[in-house]
């Protein structure tokens, strides 16, 4: 099982997010401002969550085109893995803002950690949707016969 951190990651504000220790399930916890000191906050949250993992959302379009903020968050995740040597895993990201706009409170239509805590949950279910690593193509032709 795996603990993972969650980044929705913006020009002014990175939204953070981490996972149960079971990593199934994702809760907001910050909103950090994106400036000089941003990395080492960060850090600081992976190693009071004991994190093993960092999901970040992965800003390109609808398309999968590189869009303004791309080439800023790609750098942003360079930094991040020298950093602090976790494995980081892209999560699409499209419509995150939007979907946590739509179950916002008044006054809390932009919730950045709520976004992270969305990418990460949807990186979480489609990781337990997957084949896991220890079935075989066997495994699955006996349950297809049975």
């Amino acid at each position: 099982m795996t603990k993972y951190i969650g980044i929705d990651f913006g020009i002014k504000r990175v939204g953070i997010a981490a996972s149960d220790a079971a990593g199934t399930i994702a809760f907001p916890r910050n909103v950090l401002s994106n400036d000089a000191t941003l990395i080492a906050r960060i850090e600081e949250i992976i190693r009071v969550e004991k994190a093993e993992s960092i999901v970040v959302g992965d800003t390109n379009s609808h398309s999968g085109a590189k869009n303004p903020v791309s080439a800023q968050a790609d750098a942003f995740v360079e930094k991040l893995a020298t950093a602090t040597g976790l494995p980081i895993e892209r999560s699409w990201e499209v419509w995150s803002t939007m979907e946590v706009s739509k179950l916002a409170t008044k006054g809390h239509e932009h919730d950045d950690a709520s976004a992270a805590a969305f990418i990460l949950q949807r990186f979480l279910d489609m990781k337990e949707q997957a084949p896991r690593e220890d079935e075989t193509e066997d495994d699955t032709e006996d349950e297809l016969e049975a």
